[in-house]
């Protein structure tokens, strides 16, 4: 099988979101110093998968399974961006999230609780540690992981 130039497109767009996602969040992490909340862990799984999909799509060749593997690296991105709509509603507050968004200490290193409590930083779901424009990482998250989970569907039924 050979593919088609709206496949590898679609391939390839399938590998840079997840990356360009993950690149900004683990960059705002580490380099920005903003904690995650739990709900910005979740959108960050579909994209580590996203991300294996692709890369798998690209280990396949030009065989049959790479449309498949770029439509499920497509889902995944969808999927990423749902959350955020949702955790962008909590922080909104046009809805309540069903998590409490607290940092637990874990006690299994067997020092002091009481200290890692004080020691953790808190990060809530339903506040915005930082905006662009009113729009929070979250909401960025979802405006661009939608439309291109959405562009990538088109570019594989091209494909056909």
């Amino acid at each position: 099988m050979t593919l088609t130039r709206p496949l590898t497109q679609a391939r390839t767009l399938a590998l840079l979101v997840p990356a360009i996602a993950l690149a900004g969040a683990l960059g705002s992490q580490y380099i920005g110093h903003l904690y995650p909340c739990e709900m910005c862990h979740w959108q960050r799984w579909p994209h580590y998968a996203a991300l294996a999909l692709a890369l798998a799509a690209f280990a396949t060749g030009q065989s049959k399974a790479t449309r498949s593997l770029v439509i499920l690296a497509a889902l995944a991105i969808f999927i990423s961006g749902a959350i955020g709509v949702f955790h962008a509603g909590v922080e909104y507050r046009w809805w309540e999230g069903f998590t409490t968004c607290t940092g637990l200490p874990n006690g299994a290193a067997g020092g002091d609780i009481m200290a890692q409590i004080l020691a953790a930083p808190i990060v809530r779901c339903d506040q915005a540690q930082w905006t662009l424009g009113d729009i929070s990482l979250a909401g960025f998250n979802a405006l661009l992981s939608i439309p291109a989970a959405i562009a990538i569907w088109v570019l594989c039924l091209k494909q056909r």
